[in-house]
């Protein structure tokens, strides 16, 4: 992640005490002369929030919320004052914590610590910031929004709050990037206003301009989040730069306390944009002609799939990509043979895939990606899947609020996930950012007795990362390999393949030199592998992050694995022998003290694990 801004030379000065005023117990302004282009602010995590009134020419011109430092600084967050084009700016402060705990507002550490600067250093300073994940240049990031590909260009926008590591202040962030590895932090695209903080969306290249904003303009719907959940749209005219809101927000409005998350998409037989949005336990579909007046067409939700917590993050997308349709007979002694057609042609249909985020409610508490398979005709979606079935996009804890670009190239569907789990997002071990995204894959289709299920891929671009190759070994029994890589740092890919008859296990171990350890298991007898984190690292910072989680295991008896590490977080897909990696994924986070820099492989029966391969990974 290249930095937001370059730290270049460091022109600071503590505030004068004479242009602070305190006006009450919780009730202070303070008149800054803009002298340099940041106000650093002093954020102390553990303190209730403040609200802020930035004040110019008598108008009230941005207003947020931030947990200034009582007695010790955690960090600092910037403020653009010279974006207001003043030399003098008042900042109206009124504090929300118990004065009796904390002291007289007079005293409180803030006030000295703040600074003017010209410059603000986003150089990485986390133990636990990913090498190859895209994560925000400072703060707290969650939901990927936005996503859409445009001239060659990558766009992530997120929710994101600009003054604190805890989710506040909902703003769409920006990143962009050529190769969906690479990400470069741009400025701040969407920011709250008078209707509501902005929260998730998605955005659409509206190339036959029916919007009336311009051929070619991106225009992004989200949910304006105020008073009341309502939907709203701004575009861009140059490449996604800069987005201008529409005169006539909001656009869709319901009767309903949670109404939010438009993913909207071009339906070609009808002429029409439809958006789905979450609805409380449910989806709405509406369409437009011209993304500004719509019209509802029908629901979804009730009685299907998991219903143990609200409906988040809807996105519904055909998967049709591909020219050959493609069968695999996988034949394993003592099996009957395994069919499996990956809808990769129109001979063989399209099909629908509504994913729906869940929170709570996830298979191991927290949140979690559920997806249903179907039809849509324009007008509403049909389900195959029996009402009473739950499928899973990936079986571990950290895989939240999936979502797929929009406009990408040759057919393909990619999607992204917030890496995280609001069980313990707000508090896991890191404080300059909070939060990545997952692995960038590519969703296809598979099915199996009978069964539809989704698969997320690697995106070929992982591929493009690898470098020097390290062979581990092959065969039976158990065996060790000390330091994987030459130069581990966390960071690494990689690959076996294995063998298993029924009532086989096989188990591979990643553990540092402390004893901090993860744990994946395969278990033929029982049709399911499991990753177990109990003693991955730091876990203490929640009773919710030790944990076992556990998937199926398709009965092929041959499997290619795949695993992605990055200091902080570990991706495992596996590929049941049909040339497709990615049939349920888990993805976990972990916080080792030091690096996984050792491999235990342990069989029992005839199991073997062959081809083991490390990768170094370039970033």
């Amino acid at each position: 992640m290249k930095k937001l801004l370059t730290l270049i030379a460091m022109i600071a000065f503590c505030l004068s005490t004479n242009a602070q005023m305190i006006l009450s117990e919780q009730h202070a302004m303070l008149r800054v002369n803009a002298q340099h282009r940041y106000l650093l602010l002093p954020v102390q995590e553990k303190e209730e929030n403040a609200n802020i009134h930035v004040i110019v020419g008598n108008k009230d011109c941005q207003s947020f919320n931030i947990r200034l430092a009582v007695d010790k600084v955690d960090y600092f967050v910037p403020l653009d004052i010279a974006r207001f084009g003043a030399k003098d700016v008042l900042l109206d402060i009124t504090f929300h914590g118990d004065r009796r705990a904390t002291g007289a507002i007079k005293g409180f550490t803030c006030w000295k610590e703040m600074k003017q600067s010209d410059t603000f250093d986003t150089t990485n300073r986390e133990q636990y910031r990913p090498g190859y994940h895209h994560t925000p240049p400072y703060a707290w990031m969650n939901d990927p929004n936005g996503m859409v590909y445009n001239d060659g260009v990558w766009h992530l926008f997120y929710q994101w709050n600009p003054y604190g590591s805890q989710w506040e202040n909902m703003t769409w962030g920006h990143s962009t990037s050529r190769d969906l590895i690479h990400w470069e932090a741009q400025p701040t695209a969407i920011e709250p206003d008078f209707i509501g903080a902005i929260f998730s969306g998605s955005a659409v290249v509206d190339k036959d301009n029916t919007a009336g904003f311009g051929a070619g303009a991106i225009v992004a719907m989200y949910t304006s989040a105020g008073q009341a959940q309502t939907q709203s749209i701004a575009y861009s005219n140059d490449g996604g730069k800069t987005f201008k809101k529409y005169d006539g927000n909001p656009v869709i409005t319901y009767e309903a306390p949670d109404f939010r998350d438009p993913k909207v998409f071009w339906y070609e037989a009808t002429k029409r944009w439809i958006v789905v949005l979450a609805v409380g336990q449910e989806v709405q579909f509406y369409s437009s002609p011209d993304l500004k007046h719509w019209t509802y067409e029908s629901s979804f939700g009730h009685e299907y799939g998991n219903h143990d917590g609200v409906w988040e993050c809807p996105d519904l997308v055909c998967l049709n990509a591909g020219s050959k349709c493609f069968t695999a007979i996988k034949e394993q002694a003592g099996r009957e043979p395994q069919k499996a057609i990956f809808s990769d042609d129109a001979a063989y249909g399209n099909k629908w895939v509504l994913l729906l985020n869940i929170n709570p409610g996830g298979p191991f508490g927290g949140s979690a990606t559920q997806y249903f398979v179907g039809q849509f005709d324009g007008h509403k979606f049909v389900c195959e899947d029996e009402p009473s079935e739950t499928k899973w996009m990936d079986y571990g804890k950290d895989h939240y609020a999936t979502v797929t670009f929009s406009n990408a190239p040759q057919n393909r569907t990619v999607a992204l996930a917030w890496m995280s789990n609001w069980q313990y997002a707000g508090v896991v071990p890191t404080q300059q950012f909070r939060s990545a995204n997952s692995i960038p894959r590519d969703l296809q289709l598979l099915q199996l007795d009978g069964e539809t299920y989704l698969v997320s891929t690697p995106s070929e671009e992982m591929l493009n990362m690898r470098g020097k190759a390290y062979k581990k070994g092959t065969g039976a029994g158990n065996k060790v390999f000390k330091n994987l890589l030459k130069q581990n740092d966390g960071v690494y890919e990689l690959t076996a393949g294995l063998n298993m008859l029924k009532g086989d296990q096989i188990s591979i171990t990643l553990y540092n030199n402390k004893g901090e350890q993860v744990v994946i298991g395969f278990d033929s007898a029982k049709k399911e592998y499991f990753f177990d984190r109990t003693k991955s690292g730091l876990t203490a910072f929640s009773n919710d992050f030790a944990s076992v989680t556990r998937a199926p295991l398709p009965d092929v008896g041959r499997y290619q694995l795949r695993i992605f590490v990055d200091k902080s977080s570990v991706e495992v897909f596996i590929d049941p022998g049909f040339n497709k990696s990615g049939l349920f994924p888990m993805t976990s986070l972990v916080f080792p003290t030091e690096p996984y820099n050792n491999l235990r492989v342990e069989t029992k029966g005839k199991a073997r694990v062959e081809d083991i391969t490390v990768y170094e990974l370039k970033y």
